[in-house]
Order: C-alpha cells, then structure tokens, then sequence
C-alpha cells in the first residue's frame, strides 16, 4: 500500500493522477478463514483491523450485504464524546475518544477528527443534578470534563439563546476534547488498512444462513456461498437480532429508526457540539457550513432508512427555541438509519451461546463515536476470549439483572 503523504499528492498531480491504487481489493469470498466478521461497518472494520493490528490475525474476511459504510456509519451525525455516568461506559468510550485522537496517523488516512468540544444543555433543574452527578463521576475516571454556567454557554456558543419560553439554558456538561470526525473516512481508513494486512472486504454478500455444528459456529451460508470459519463476530447493529436467529439464540434489544437532517450551507457561525436532550435536539455545524441537525429515536419499532415530515418538525421546533437563528434555515437533506437499543441503552459485546460465535450490537445512537473503542475490544475478546473493556457488556446481565443504565448520559438515546 503506497503511503498519503503531501508529496504523495504533488507527484501523483504531475503525473495528471494517473497513479494511484485502489484504496482496497474486492476479492471473491475463499472457502476457509480463521474468522468471519459480519458487517463492513465502522465497528466491523475496526474490529478486523485490530485483530490484524494487535493480535496478527489477518486470515479475516469482512462480509457486508450493501456497501462498505452505507449503514449506520454513513447515516450518523458524527458525535464523539465520552462524558458517561457508568464506569464501564466511560472507560470504552473515554479508550474510543482517546483513539480518534491518532487516528488519522495510525490509518495513514485523514479521518478530520476535529477535537471542537460538546455541550450537554442543561434545561431543567433535574438535568442540572444528573449532570453535576456525571461531571463528579468522570472526575474520578478520569475522564476531563466539567459543569459550566450559563454565561460560559453563551461565550463559547454565541448564537444561542439562554432564555427560551418553555427551557431556558441553565448550565451545562462541557467536554472539551470531544467533537466530530468525518464518518465516511473512518470507514475507508479501516477498510484500507484491513486490505493491506491482507484481509478480505467482500460486498454484496448477504448472510443467508448460519452454521453450526456441535454447539459451534462453523461457517455462514451467503449469496455467494458456504464460507467456513474458525471464529465468527456479529457486528450489524439493528440487523442483531436476525442474523442471532440465524445461530439459533435472541437478543435483548430492538430496532428503531433514528432521523436527521442538514441545513443549507452557511458561514461559519458555530465550532461546538451542543446537546439539548430536554427538547431532544442537538446541533453541529459541518466543515461545508451545513448545519447538522439530528433528534429523537422514532416511538414505533421499524427497520426505515427514510424520514419523515412529523419528526423533523418536531426537532426543528424545539430547536428554533434554543437557536432562533435556524428558523431562517432551508433543509438540504435527511435521512434515517436503524439504531439498536437495548434496555439499559448500554451495548453488548459478548460471547454468545454459540462457542467462538460473539456478538457487538445494542449501541443505539452511540455507535459512531465508540467505533475504535469498540473494535478494540471486540477484538481483544474474540482473541482472547476476555477483554477488561467488555466485562460488564456481556448478554447474561440482562438475566442477573447487573444493568449498566446510561438512561441520563444517553440523553436521547445518543
């Protein structure tokens, strides 16, 4: 794989860009790997790449029915923080967050992470105790984040409005080396880095089937047919709970539709995330001056990748409140992914009753920003059997009733 460099690009332009390779191979499916991952989406790639990266398990095929990203990874609104209650929570995504920092170095591939900090609004007096409580808790994880004032809102968000009719801003939860990436070139830069390692990325492949055999996985029955493999991971997000029917078990979670929705470009008015999970909305504004604008999860279960009128309005209402400069904006685009939420909206990493089959689902809204977090210890866990990072993640707290609840943190289940 030939190294991104600025002298890469300079020799490649006078040349008319006639050089450069494919990022990665679409190669057909081999009849063998050592472990099958299910999903070419962010959590899959990274999982695979730190099997390879970690462990030296390259012998690794990722199976993707679509296209590489074209689920939740490219549907997000690209929110990275890890400002938890929980410590479980908080030490997997404070390890994702910590990740995206080198990112773009350990890839080769410019992510744009883009370290611009968020801000949980707190609107109510409830809010205010839920997040001082998180604040105190991140402290002693050592997670750097703190309780501002109103007045500190204002200053670092210029453009909003402190004292709405129905919830004015009463402080709020401000994680400063959080932000955003850019969401598709996470997915790439894994999926470049998996195909130089030698692992195989295998679209248009659909999961029809799983096999197993002794109370083992021994391979899956595709649309381009039977592959075997030693080891396999489950990592489709709201597709969970069909593909765990496949193996013969069910999952404690389901499947909702979560929408979003930029704006036409502007000139720069807003370099923050901000949260406002009592009106459910949040906002952010994008490298082209779009405002990124997202909500709720939808209240009836669904598998949509579609908006819908009713919703967007509500979210923008509320958000009007708390930005009244938006209410001027036109709507560029939306669209919906399918999110998997679990009881607690905590996620599971875990073995699974199937031996070597194992399981990363139930992130709800949270998946993108615990991409790298989650792959690493994905991996870590299919390799060795046990990860520090997953231990409270596992499938059976539902039964022992050991929730970890991020109900508060989680905000709008985000």
């Amino acid at each position: 794989m030939k190294r991104y460099s600025a002298f890469a690009v300079a020799r490649e332009a006078l040349r008319y860009h006639t050089g450069w390779e494919r990022a990665w191979r679409s190669p057909e499916p081999k009849r063998h790997y050592d472990v099958i991952i299910v999903g070419a989406g962010g959590h899959g790639l990274a999982t695979a790449y730190y099997l390879g990266k970690n462990y030296g398990i390259t012998n690794v095929a990722i199976i993707e029915k679509g296209w590489l990203g074209g689920g939740n990874t490219g549907r997000n609104t690209t929110i990275i923080r890890s400002n938890y209650l929980q410590d479980p929570s908080a030490a997997i995504y404070e390890k994702a967050r910590s990740l995206y920092e080198t990112m773009s170095q350990d890839l080769n591939y410019n992510v744009m992470f883009s370290p611009r900090g968020v801000i949980m609004l707190a609107q109510t007096e409830h809010e205010i105790r839920g997040y001082k409580r998180t604040a105190h808790a991140n402290a002693l994880q050592g997670v750097q984040t703190e309780w501002i004032s109103p007045e500190r809102v204002k200053e670092i968000v210029p453009i909003i409005n402190l004292h709405g009719p129905r919830y004015p801003v009463l402080g709020g939860l401000w994680q400063e080396r959080g932000g955003t990436a850019r969401h598709d070139a996470v997915a790439w830069g894994y999926a470049r880095a998996c195909s130089d390692m030698g692992m195989d990325i295998i679209q248009k492949c659909e999961v029809t089937g799983v096999r197993v055999e002794n109370g083992r996985v021994a391979g899956v029955e595709t649309s381009k047919g039977p592959i075997d493999c030693d080891k396999m991971g489950m990592v489709v997000a709201g597709n969970a709970s069909h593909l765990s029917e496949m193996a013969g078990f069910r999952l404690p979670m389901e499947s909702v539709a979560l929408q979003a929705l930029v704006s036409e470009p502007i000139k720069p008015c807003m370099d923050v995330v901000v949260m406002a999970n009592t009106v459910h909305g949040y906002m952010s504004q994008s490298d082209k001056g779009e405002m990124v604008i997202g909500g709720g999860t939808d209240a009836a279960n669904n598998y949509t990748q579609r908006g819908s009128f009713h919703h967007i309005e509500e979210t923008v209402r509320a958000l009007v409140e708390t930005f009244p400069m938006v209410s001027r904006l036109k709507m560029l685009r939306q669209w919906g992914g399918i999110v998997d939420v679990t009881g607690d909206r905590s996620p599971l990493i875990s073995k699974t009753p199937v031996g070597n089959c194992f399981i990363n689902c139930g992130w709800g809204t949270g998946g993108f920003k615990s991409i790298p977090g989650s792959g690493w210890a994905m991996a870590e866990l299919m390799a060795t059997g046990h990860s520090p990072l997953t231990e409270e993640f596992t499938i059976d707290r539902f039964k022992e009733g050991k929730f970890i609840d991020e109900s508060v943190a989680a905000g709008v289940a985000h």
